[in-house]
């Protein structure tokens, strides 16, 4: 299309090499076909069918991050857990997290308890019936992913998961460098700026 044709002369003259720009344009379309089967969480809404568990994918979550396994959650694994905790780790609004907490204890699968730094702070803490639940859902996750991997060759996978890893670190650096391209960022800002006066005048709302 003439438009990856112009998009690949940008990069071009910002540096990139051709088949830099062929990868990233190939790479782009694999993410967003991903993001868009991420975004319907088909995996979880599997396994919760499957399990037969009578949870929604919000209630899940939120199990999740109270249990905190090692492999997602890194060095807060272990740690009390309070709902601003629950919050902070999936990225939500404190009041969302405190509704859904409240569910699950309500459900049998969270408990409220004290704090063992400080017994003025309450701390939300799984039942065994809410750890038995992760502990399902994970192992059939990881039933799935292995079952597909299983089809790799050992290089394959030596190869792949370092290089996922450093792929998906690129999104949360800050160092990006912009300045490399700050002169091709100018020319989109001048073309957006054309475009505007091809249209002619906004139409006031």
């Amino acid at each position: 299309m003439q438009r990856d044709e112009d998009l690949k002369g940008d990069l071009a003259r910002a540096g990139v090499p051709e088949p830099v720009t062929q990868a990233a344009l190939e790479i782009d379309a694999i993410l967003q076909r991903w993001r868009r089967r991420i975004q319907k969480r088909e995996l979880g809404h599997r396994a919760l069918a499957d399990l037969d568990l009578g949870l929604d994918l919000a209630q899940l979550d939120v199990l999740m991050a109270v249990v905190a396994p090692a492999n997602e959650f890194g060095d807060e694994a272990g740690t009390e857990t309070m709902v601003a905790t629950v919050a902070a780790r999936l990225g939500i609004d404190p009041s969302r997290a405190s509704r859904v907490t409240a569910e699950l204890i309500r459900l049998g699968h969270l408990r409220r308890g004290v704090s063992q730094q400080d017994a003025r702070r309450a701390v939300i803490e799984p039942t065994a019936r809410g750890r038995a639940v992760v502990n399902a859902v994970r192992g059939y996750k990881f039933l799935m992913i292995g079952q597909f991997l299983r089809g790799w060759t050992e290089a394959e996978i030596a190869a792949f998961v370092p290089l996922l890893e450093r792929f998906s670190a690129w999104t949360e650096r800050d160092d990006r460098d912009t300045d490399a391209v700050a002169a091709e960022i100018a020319r989109l800002r001048a073309r957006l700026a054309e475009s505007e006066s091809d249209d002619g005048p906004t139409p006031s709302s």
